[in-house]
């Protein structure tokens, strides 16, 4: 499959699907998770890109540098999901896509990055993260998202505690230490501290998730909803975590409807 660079580090790039018919095509942002570390890539998502582009729904799976890379981390990681992101004004001239239908998708940690990509025109102008005029979102899907970056952290920070074992925490990599240490960059990269977003938003999320916990999608959707945005929220009592992206499970066909609405909005 053909890659096309946004920039013009090696991990930036993205592939482009577009549905047959002759559009304008709605388009997902297509986002991996992993943890924002190097060992997994967009190949991750790419059934789930090619699904979507089956149904109707041009896709742009991305890839981004990540922790254990020349510039992942901050602030590149989430500094490459913008430009990613605005770069499908790019492949507008050229592909037949319909910049008013704009949504993002993204699994764990790329669920975190889905819902930041939808958020990111309410970080202050002092911020690193910060870029004018960004892409505007339709909506978004947060696949058992990272949503809460401060509670991700402490759920990691904990178990190393209680394991008594060597710190293992990808969040305390993704921002470069603690919430203690980097208070604002916790507050710039973290969905629930940049409520409300304005955006439509679509929480699905596994009751027998163990990689990031349901708690942090029953919270995220309080606070989302306390702060006036409009969320909905899927709590699917026989999921765990992959099953989310994969095709072939009966929790995928939920989250390919939840994008068939968003597009149709």
């Amino acid at each position: 499959m053909e890659k096309i660079f946004y920039g013009t580090n090696e991990n930036q790039f993205g592939e482009l699907l577009i549905p047959e018919g002759e559009g304008p095509h709605p388009v997902a942002i297509v986002i991996h998770g992993g943890f924002w570390r190097k060992r997994v890539t967009l190949e991750r998502m790419r059934a789930a890109a090619k699904d979507l582009t089956a149904s109707g729904v041009a896709t742009w799976n991305i890839e981004y540098r990540r922790t254990g890379q020349d510039g992942g981390g901050w602030p590149g990681t989430l500094l490459d999901a913008a430009n990613a992101s605005d770069y499908i004004r790019t492949l507008a001239k050229s592909y037949p896509l319909d910049l008013n239908k704009v949504v993002t998708i993204g699994h764990s940690a790329g669920g975190h990055l889905a819902t930041w990509i939808a958020a990111r025109h309410r970080i202050p102008k002092d911020s690193e993260l910060f870029m004018e005029d960004p892409l505007s979102i339709l909506g978004t899907v947060s696949l058992a998202g990272v949503n809460d970056l401060e509670m991700m952290y402490s759920v990691h920070h904990y178990r190393d505690h209680v394991l008594t074992r060597e710190p293992d925490n990808p969040t305390a990599e993704l921002i470069g230490g603690s919430p203690e240490e980097y208070p604002n960059r916790y507050k710039q990269a973290s969905p629930v501290e940049l409520l409300p977003i304005g955006v439509n938003q679509t929480l699905v999320h596994g009751a027998l998730d163990i990689h990031v916990p349901i708690g942090i999608s029953d919270h995220y959707h309080r606070e989302a909803e306390r702060a006036g945005d409009s969320v909905k929220y899927v709590n699917l009592p026989n999921a765990e975590h992959i099953m989310l992206s994969n095709t072939t499970s009966s929790a995928w066909q939920t989250v390919k409807e939840e994008v068939q609405l968003l597009v149709n909005k």
